[in-house]
């Protein structure tokens, strides 16, 4: 129950201080998660938003269930994500009762851009991190260039870049046997043993015995 409570309150501090989408969520997570809780690593991180990008809903939202599943399996998954949105929603219904009535006020409307400036710093910092984590090799620059420039040149669709781009990992970082052969792994093994017995007979060693006269 402790580790329950301990997600939980992890993550309604995480999503209480996450201004500005998912990508602005990863300075949040990296102080949390992997400095303070050791939880995850930034690799990790990483391939959560990777498929998060792939899968329905927000990707805070996704990458939180992921991480909590990770914890403490479906009720940890659970707990993460209620954890989560649970500040965001109460925030969410106190700023629509009284959104109008102080919106038009200067100093809120001052607020909101020095929290826009902040947020495109996060973010900023998050394309740094994911640039550092992305450019391991030749290959993983060349994908990166060909989807920007698919991307922001040409327009394409979102969805078919992330499936050429998909494709393209599979066959430039696939193992060059994706099966061992059959003599490799422990059945391997069996089998072989199995049909050196048997090539070499049904015979008792009795009946290889010569007779004594």
């Amino acid at each position: 129950m402790k580790e329950y409570l301990d997600l939980l309150w992890t993550f309604m501090k995480t999503g209480a201080m996450t201004f500005g989408g998912g990508y602005a969520m990863i300075p949040v997570l990296e102080r949390e998660l992997i400095k303070k809780k050791g939880w995850t690593n930034l690799d990790e991180v990483m391939d959560y938003y990777t498929i998060a990008q792939i899968t329905p809903g927000i990707i805070s939202v996704n990458v939180s269930t992921f991480i909590g599943y990770k914890r403490k399996g479906p009720a940890g998954g659970i707990v993460s994500t209620l954890g989560f949105i649970l500040p965001g929603f109460t925030l969410m219904i106190v700023i629509s009762l009284f959104i109008r009535r102080f919106a038009e006020y200067p100093v809120v409307q001052h607020a909101f851009t020095g929290i826009r400036i902040a947020v495109g710093a996060l973010i900023l910092d998050t394309v740094i991190k994911l640039l550092k984590g992305v450019f391991k090799d030749i290959k993983a620059v060349i994908i990166f260039i060909l989807g920007f420039s698919l991307s922001a040149i040409l327009s394409a669709s979102p969805v078919f870049v992330i499936i050429g781009a998909g494709a393209a990992g599979f066959f430039l970082y696939r193992p060059k046997k994706l099966f061992p052969p059959a003599g490799d792994g422990p059945a391997g093994g069996m089998a072989a043993r199995d049909e050196t017995a048997a090539g070499s007979g049904d015979k008792s060693p009795l009946e290889d015995t010569e007779s004594v006269p």
